[in-house]
């Protein structure tokens, strides 16, 4: 299970420095927490906190928390109100849609003398015949439930009728947990029944299964396995429809499986896309007889130019404009230039023989392209131009120091 962790609360708590030990206010909804712990040893000065949509089966851990004002654990898994005697400066706590039948429970709160505000809209309790009444006959302290205030004309009546409503109530009460008996009995063994399917999955994939089933196994392996995978992908999707179509009662249960169920299908997907990438082959770049090969993974437009005149081949690789040139890692060798795109490579056999060395790489200024010029390892000797005696000694000596 997952529960507040030392590294989440500091987190949580960027609006505070990530200091925890002076934080008044944190908010942990909807971080799947099932365990409600340290917060009392680890941020004593909180004021407000937030722990709504979370799997909280009970309140605990949070009596040391003094001068706390406000706890929100609306849609949780808590079946009773308990542990918040120490919670001396307790103003409004919200408990909506949780699992509250124990109506009883709320005499604990009594001791939080400074309480003003009650939620427990959405509980079993709610629905108790004469509800409303046990609560504002029981905490006197009470401003306000439900969202509606509470008159004094309201509370006179409900004092009036508390010796008449309590045992109905009591009653009403035993019902409800008899009835959670029964539910939590249903979800053992509705949860023994998929852990002893998910057995038989697992003994059946691991090949504990018929000699038969075995010698067709190896009979028909590669096109087995594309098979297998199908018929594995038809029955996960059997097994899921039938999951979320069984209907079953809404209970802390049912709510803690249906999170399990789809944290194991995330997990089952993660690991797939994990073996696969696993699995995916290496690029071969240069085979076992070492020839060179063509290879172009980020699918990138170029073009490879000869420029005679230069003596130089010129490569125009279309990279991304707004590409990082850190991500580009240029390699030229005599026969072959390599470059690798955010790790994809591009590889090219190139015309003739080139010097690595006196190579360069610039990226366009106006296209944002890669452009490698790489000069040829063949050195040409072009013919002596005749300089007309017009020119001056100094342009020809130029000229001369141009052409060299």
């Amino acid at each position: 299970f997952l529960s507040v962790t030392e590294d989440l609360v500091r987190r949580r708590a960027e609006h505070n420095n990530c200091e925890i030990f002076s934080l008044e206010e944190i908010s942990l909804h909807q971080q799947e927490i099932e365990k409600l712990e340290y917060l009392d040893k680890w941020c004593r000065d909180l004021k407000i906190l937030y722990l709504q949509n979370n799997l909280i089966p009970k309140i605990e851990n949070v009596g040391k928390l003094k001068k706390l004002e406000y706890l929100n654990v609306a849609l949780n898994n808590i079946e009773r109100i308990e542990n918040l005697e120490g919670c001396e400066e307790l103003k409004k706590l919200d408990l909506t849609a949780n699992f509250i039948g124990e109506l009883s429970s709320i005499e604990s709160l009594k001791y939080n003398i400074h309480l003003k505000e009650l939620f427990l809209v959405g509980n079993p309790c709610t629905e108790f015949e004469g509800y409303r009444q046990f609560v504002v006959a029981t905490l006197h302290q009470l401003k306000c439930l439900d969202s509606k205030e509470i008159e004094r004309s309201e509370r006179i009546q409900a004092l009036q009728n508390y010796p008449e409503v309590k045992p109905k109530i009591r009653e009403q009460e035993q019902a409800y947990l008899l009835k959670r008996a029964r539910e939590k009995e249903e979800a053992q063994r509705r949860m023994q029944e998929r852990k002893d399917k998910k057995q038989k999955q697992m003994e059946s994939k691991l090949g504990f299964d018929s000699p038969d089933s075995l010698q067709n196994k190896e009979n028909h392996q590669a096109d087995g396995d594309r098979k297998q995978e199908t018929w594995r992908t038809v029955e996960d999707d059997e097994d899921d429809r039938r999951f979320w179509e069984e209907p079953t009662p809404y209970t802390p249960e049912s709510r803690l499986e249906t999170h399990r169920y789809i944290e194991e299908k995330r997990r089952a997907k993660d690991n797939i896309r994990e073996s696969k990438k696993r699995e995916k082959p290496l690029r071969t770049l240069v085979t076992a007889e070492g020839k060179v090969l063509n290879v172009n993974v980020p699918k990138l437009h170029f073009s490879l130019k000869d420029d005679e005149e230069n003596n130089q081949v010129i490569l125009d690789l279309a990279v991304y404009r707004h590409l990082d040139t850190s991500l580009l890692d240029v390699d030229v060798q005599p026969t072959y230039i390599r470059v690798l795109v955010k790790g994809k490579p591009f590889q090219l056999v190139l015309p003739e023989e080139v010097k690595p060395d006196s190579s360069s790489a610039k990226r366009s200024q106006t296209t944002g392209h890669l452009v490698v010029s790489m000069p040829k390892a063949k050195e040409i000797i072009l013919a002596k131009q005749k300089v007309s005696t017009s020119i001056k000694d100094s342009d020809c000596n130029t000229l001369q120091k141009n052409a060299r």
